[in-house]
């Protein structure tokens, strides 16, 4: 069962970083009413916060012999189909156990190219964002080596040139091949696309339909 994430135990996790936060209430759209907005923003700053709040307790968890070993990396391969004692990269089924615990709808998948198939905001080939990133979104870093999307990281935070992260399966040097889960600071150029997770559903559409119909024109 999914835990509950109490608010006094987000705002401790909160203030305990210290990652530039930004407002997760931000006009964000130009085009969406005022009264919308509103309808909007209060549910999406619950879900942001549920999933930060969660994302902070993986913060330590390292693999125990440095093969993807660990009980929570575990628990989160199973969550995704797969045994978890068998060394698979485990970036993005963190994410999905994070989402999962915090009581978000996201894909079950150890894969990244899954998280970016469907809540997709924007992907790099569409040209400049046309909206402000907010907390809790996830993005995807693409390896031209793979050929695809092959590592998933959530942003907390943001400054001129760079994205704050919470992300698994990294290290100091920013590997997709790493032991640990860490906050990390990754470039907004290194990161080709960002889906939204923390609204689904009619608020997704309401949110996005007019950004997406402009953005990929």
């Amino acid at each position: 069962m999914a835990r509950i994430i109490t608010f006094t135990k987000i705002l401790i996790l909160l203030a305990a970083t210290c990652y530039p936060l930004f407002g997760i209430g931000d006009d964000t759209f130009g085009n969406v009413k005022d009264k919308d907005k509103q309808q909007i923003a209060k549910p999406r700053k619950n879900s942001s916060q549920r999933l930060i709040a969660e994302a902070y307790t993986w913060l330590g968890v390292v693999e125990l012999t440095g093969n993807n070993d660990h009980p929570r990396i575990s628990e989160s391969m199973e969550l995704c189909g797969l045994t978890g004692d068998k060394g698979y990269p485990w970036c993005a089924s963190s994410q999905a156990q994070i989402h999962f615990n915090a009581n978000i709808p996201a894909p079950h998948s150890a894969r990244v190219v899954d998280w970016f198939k469907g809540n997709v905001i924007w992907k790099r080939e569409w040209g400049e964002k046309m909206f402000a990133v907010q907390p809790g979104m996830v993005g995807a870093i693409y390896y031209n080596r793979l050929g695809r999307y092959g590592h998933i990281v959530m942003i907390v935070a943001r400054d001129k040139n760079n994205y704050y992260t919470l992300e698994g399966n990294t290290n100091a040097a920013g590997s997709r091949e790493g032991q640990g889960f860490y906050k990390k600071i990754r470039s907004k150029r290194s990161i080709a696309a960002i889906a939204d997770y923390c609204l689904n559903g009619k608020l997704f559409i309401d949110q996005y339909e007019d950004l997406l119909k402009r953005t990929m024109k």
